[in-house]
C-alpha cells in the first residue's frame, strides 16, 4: 500500500523563536530558526515543522506540507503527540478542525452515508459524540431513503444538533488519544 502524505496544513502555533528545548550543555535552550505546529487537513496529523527564515505565519494559514517545493516550510521536523502541542495550539485546534471538517463537507456527509457497524454491538456513528441509538436509527433510516446532500440536509432529516461541532469533538477525541476506534483521524 502507498504510503499517504498530508498535502496541505493549517498552522496551530507560530514559535518565532522555536522551541523551548535542552541545550547540549545541559541549560535551557531553544531549538533554532522559527517553528509551527500545525494539523493536518486530511488525516489531522499533528505536525511541527521548520518555517523558511524571514515568514511570520499566523494561527489559521493553510500551508503547503507536501513532497514537492514548500513555499512557507523548510522541512517537516515530524509528527507530534497532542501533549507536545503548546497551549495556544492546543487552544486553536478545535477552531482549525471545525473549519477543516466544513471545507471537506462532502467527504464527511458521506461518512453518515456509510458508515457501518465496526462490532456486532457497535455502530460506527455511535463513535460520534452525542450520538446515540435513537440519531444511529434515524441517520440509518433517514440515508436509505435518500442519500444526505449535506450537513443542513443531515441536521434537518435527523434533527441531529450540529454535526460539524460532534465531528470536531470525535477528532479531538482521537488525536487526544481518548479512543480505541479511530474513524477520521490516523494513528501517531
Amino acid at each position: 500500500m502507498e504510503k499517504r502524505y498530508e498535502e496541505y496544513a493549517y498552522v496551530l502555533d507560530f514559535l518565532q523563536h522555536g522551541r523551548p528545548g535542552l541545550h547540549p550543555s545541559g541549560r535551557a535552550g531553544y531549538r533554532a530558526g522559527a517553528l509551527i505546529q500545525c494539523v493536518g487537513e486530511e488525516f489531522f496529523t499533528l505536525l511541527e515543522a521548520l518555517v523558511k527564515e524571514g515568514l511570520i505565519l499566523k494561527p489559521n494559514d493553510r500551508v503547503y506540507v507536501g513532497k514537492d517545493s514548500r513555499e512557507e516550510v523548510t522541512y517537516i521536523i515530524g509528527r507530534i503527540g497532542f501533549d507536545e502541542l503548546t497551549a495556544a495550539a492546543k487552544a486553536e485546534l478545535p477552531t482549525v478542525i471545525s473549519r477543516i471538517v466544513l471545507n471537506r463537507e462532502k467527504w464527511f456527509v458521506n461518512f453518515f452515508n456509510t458508515a457501518r457497524a465496526i462490532t456486532p454491538r457497535m455502530h460506527a456513528l455511535e463513535l460520534v459524540p452525542g450520538i446515540g441509538k435513537k440519531y444511529m436509527w434515524q441517520v440509518i433510516n433517514q440515508r436509505e431513503r435518500k442519500p444526505f446532500e449535506s450537513f443542513d440536509d443531515l441536521q434537518k432529516r435527523t434533527e441531529l444538533p450540529n454535526p460539524v461541532k460532534l465531528i470536531t469533538k470525535r477528532v479531538l477525541e482521537e488525536l487526544e488519544g481518548e479512543s480505541k476506534y479511530r474513524l477520521f483521524t490516523r494513528a501517531q
